[in-house]
């Protein structure tokens, strides 16, 4: 997620990312200004052109994606791509569209984008009004796209590529806000490089920002008090610790991997690479580098959980008896609470087991309720510890269908 890979967002790609989608609820500037724009009948190439002149005034943009970036994306998602159903045009469908988009941020980020997780109903129509894309996209596009839908059939893998970059780039703006939202609380100028103290005291401030959300309320008495802060936010030296390294291995890029340094953004022609002076840009991409590296930093909080799960489990079936789920809760474990229909909406309760209700440990590790940050466009949960396992049987099958025998 790095702003470099885009020269801009893909305007015109970007219709794939919400010609699957119904009406959205957020509403937008342009959908008074430009509702008279919309025909009721438009031929590909117009529909192709409104969409991109929609798109680049919804999202800033007007340029192309990287396609190298484009070309590397690509590459991630076809072992997943070449396994699943396709259309006769050789596409996959909305609802396969959504899945792949959800484990390939699972895989690479451990991040659930919402309105794409797995956990949503297979035949809902729309995204709902907390997903990321009804945040920004305008619903004047949607009435493009929905004409835009019925002159193709399906997905290709290029148009998955093109909506992985356009929520990439989407994830970056809202880092970005929250950023600029710190900078002004501390009364630092944008266009003002920092020394690594003062970087460092950024980054304080957003983790406390980026763990509470839209709690402004917490986010103040938290900022008012450190000693508060070490006591709510678990392992929070732990914390400062991680974004410390994060400028420290800038640091080493700068003076040891220069090139790279200078292909990643993080420095410039001419930069001193002895001076620790950093602009809002090098900041920017140190969040980006905290979103995407996050849940590895926080694992041994989920092997805890996992672990303690697992103890539970005496039949080895990879499910804990509601019973001793409940009970562990009472006896030592803060955590497992959760009440039983909210358990059953999240696919983690087996109700068909002779023994009895159990909780399917690994849906329930990677419940929402689980997730270390719940902000409005995503969430950053425990790896999924079957993706690792998915990923070697969909290399080596390399198709959507095999026989017992070859799995």
């Amino acid at each position: 997620m790095q702003p470099n890979k885009y020269n801009s967002l893909s305007c015109g790609a970007v219709f794939i990312l919400l010609a699957f989608t119904s009406e959205v609820a957020a509403k937008s500037f342009l959908v008074e200004q430009r509702k008279s724009s919309v025909r009721g009948s438009l031929d590909a190439g117009v529909l192709e052109r409104d969409l991109s002149s929609a798109m680049g005034e919804a999202l800033g943009c007007g340029g192309h994606v990287d396609e190298k970036h484009l070309a590397s994306i690509e590459a991630q998602l076809a072992p997943m791509w070449r396994t699943f159903p396709k259309t006769a045009e050789g596409n996959i469908e909305r609802r396969s569209l959504r899945y792949l988009i959800h484990r390939h941020f699972s895989r690479t980020s451990a991040l659930h984008i919402r309105g794409f997780e797995p956990s949503r109903p297979a035949d809902a129509s729309g995204w709902g009004s907390a997903d990321i894309l009804s945040q920004r996209v305008p619903a004047f596009v949607e009435s493009v796209l929905q004409s835009k839908h019925k002159l193709e059939l399906g997905f290709s893998l290029n148009d998955a590529a093109h909506v992985v970059a356009t929520i990439e780039q989407l994830i970056y703006d809202f880092e970005g806000s929250v950023l600029e939202k710190v900078y002004r609380q501390q009364h630092k100028p944008l266009t003002r490089s920092l020394s690594s103290q003062g970087v460092e005291q950024l980054l304080e401030s957003y983790m406390v920002h980026w763990l509470l959300g839209d709690d402004e309320e917490g986010i103040r008495l938290l900022l008012g008090n450190r000693s508060l802060i070490e006591s709510t936010v678990p392992h929070w030296d732990q914390v400062v610790a991680f974004t410390k390294g994060l400028i420290r291995e800038l640091d080493y890029k700068r003076r040891h991997l220069p090139n790279e340094a200078l292909a990643a953004a993080s420095a410039r022609p001419g930069h001193n690479a002895l001076a620790a002076r950093y602009s809002f840009e090098d900041v920017h991409g140190l969040v980006g580098r905290i979103t995407k590296s996050f849940a590895s930093f926080w694992e041994s909080e989920c092997a805890s959980m996992k672990s303690a799960l697992v103890a539970m489990d005496r039949h080895s079936t990879g499910r804990v008896p509601l019973s001793r789920f409940y009970s562990s809760a009472l006896d030592t474990e803060w955590r497992f609470g959760e009440s039983e229909s909210y358990l059953r909406d999240l696919g983690a309760l087996d109700e068909t087991s002779w023994l009895g209700k159990q909780v399917i440990i690994p849906n329930y590790i990677q419940a929402a309720s689980n997730c270390i940050i719940s902000s409005q466009h995503y969430l950053v949960c425990c790896a999924n510890d079957c993706e690792g396992l998915l990923e070697e049987i969909e290399n080596k099958v390399g198709a959507s269908t095999a026989e017992p025998s070859e799995i």
